[in-house]
């Protein structure tokens, strides 16, 4: 059992979520070699294989699944003692806009981390483009936001975010000329990458769809009737991401940036600030 303590536990969590050993030794603030290596002694010491490794993934076992699940509990569990004791019992509300791809994909966990350590804080989420939710940081409507970083948009760096094009298997839309798109209203940061990358290939296309709703371009997507050009962490399990070779251009990374508003210096603010910017930052 003394082989199971907390450092163990992070690296096995950390391998099973990215798939990597190299990933995961970014997350743990270890060498790749020292994670391999204690990996490996764990593995020595309860018998059984965790992972299985290639020449370019780490894919976990059915033992190594049910560890990081029990890690992951464990870890939690961990995170809110220290909070219940470090920190002073915060209540009040916190409001925070995101955009429904990050709404959907990345902060659930956070979500529910934070509800566990601060049980008293109230929660309210606005789904809403980044460039509708910048106005609303700036007149305080709400107190957070997590934006896709443009034209009039600029805060704390949280990551940068990989655009990917993706389409149905439904149909290989993306094969037609014009090539059918589904795109954000007017102002995105990603439309603005989408359009600039066809045009930099002559890349005839067309906008089959625009709409500030991130389902609404899915709905699109699922149907068969365009490609989108999405975040590549919102992007569902059953549909295509499409490349290069699938004769779609590259796109250049967004970058996603915690804004304030000037009523957020209130620690039930400021906590879920700074777990938003640990989780994501390693997302």
């Amino acid at each position: 059992m003394k082989k199971l303590d907390f450092d163990v536990l992070e690296m096995v969590v950390a391998v099973a979520d990215s798939g990597s050993f190299a990933k995961a030794a970014q997350t743990v603030f270890r060498s790749p070699s020292a994670v391999s290596m204690q990996i490996k002694t764990i593995e020595d010491a309860l018998g059984k294989q965790l992972f299985v490794r290639d020449t370019r993934n780490v894919s976990a076992t059915a033992e190594g699944k049910r560890l990081a699940d029990y890690g992951r509990r464990m870890l939690e569990m961990r995170d809110e003692a220290w909070a219940s004791i470090v920190r002073p019992e915060v209540e009040g509300q916190v409001t925070i806009g995101v955009p429904d791809d990050y709404v959907s994909s990345l902060l659930p966990q956070v979500l529910a981390k934070f509800a566990l350590m601060h049980p008293r804080v109230d929660i309210r989420v606005i789904g809403l483009p980044s460039a509708a939710l910048m106005p609303m940081v700036k007149d305080s409507t709400i107190d957070l936001a997590c934006l896709t970083k443009g034209k009039g948009i600029a805060g704390e760096f949280i990551r940068h975010e990989q655009m990917v094009w993706t389409g149905s298997s439904k149909r290989k839309i993306w094969l037609e000329r014009p090539l059918p798109i589904a795109v954000f209203a007017d102002g995105s940061t990603a439309r603005d990458h989408a359009v600039r990358a066809l045009r930099r290939e002559n890349i005839t296309f067309r906008m089959s769809f625009e709409s500030p709703s991130f389902l609404g371009l899915l709905s699109m997507v699922e149907a068969g009737l365009a490609i989108a050009p999405l975040a590549k962490c919102s992007i569902p399990a059953h549909l295509v991401q499409l490349s290069e070779n699938d004769g779609v251009p590259a796109m250049n990374e967004v970058e996603v940036v915690l804004v304030r508003s000037a009523r957020s210096a209130r620690p039930p603010c400021e906590y879920l600030a700074q777990q938003i910017l640990e989780e994501w930052k390693v997302a």
